[in-house]
């Protein structure tokens, strides 16, 4: 069994969700064989959830994060909610973490588990270094590499952030 995480942008552009979806696919597809596949995925809105529709249609099993009891009521916008309800109910697995409120120490948490689950990381990433604020995709892939799991990235070519 190979277990996956996934850290990334939420912010991608709408040209880049169809290069970072297939870039996903064919990823995702090399670890896909026999069904031992797991992604694991807080299902933000971008990158986490893009990975997580990805898991499910090479065949994987999803298992989700969610960093905060409001997370759903306070941060998943109406944009993203049918797609975050959708993914929770495809999911094997739930965690809802402890804490009250989606905040710093709520995301720093929700990636230790990912770290903590993880064979390999996927980060869709520009590779740009942390802001300094924490909980972050840049922060999450020095904690993977840190702790010494493998980390693909993917940044396919004219993939870019809203500003």
């Amino acid at each position: 069994m190979t277990t996956i995480a996934v850290t990334g942008h939420m912010d991608l552009t709408e040209h880049s969700v169809p290069l970072i979806r297939t870039a996903l696919s064919n990823l995702l597809g090399q670890y896909a064989g026999n069904g031992d596949l797991v992604g694991v995925s807080c299902i933000a809105e971008g990158a986490d959830s893009l990975f997580a529709e990805a898991i499910l249609a090479v065949g994987g099993h999803l298992t989700v994060v969610v960093p905060s009891q409001d997370y759903r009521r306070n941060v998943v916008t109406p944009h993203h909610a049918a797609l975050f309800d959708r993914l929770v109910e495809a999911a094997e697995e739930v965690f809802v973490l402890p804490h009250e409120t989606a905040d710093r120490q709520a995301y720093e948490a929700a990636n230790t588990v990912l770290i903590e689950r993880a064979d390999r990381f996927v980060a869709v990433w520009n590779g740009e270094p942390p802001t300094g604020r924490g909980g972050g995709t840049a922060d999450t892939v020095l904690e993977a590499r840190e702790a010494g799991i493998p980390v693909d990235v993917v940044w396919p070519d004219g993939a870019a952030r809203k500003n």
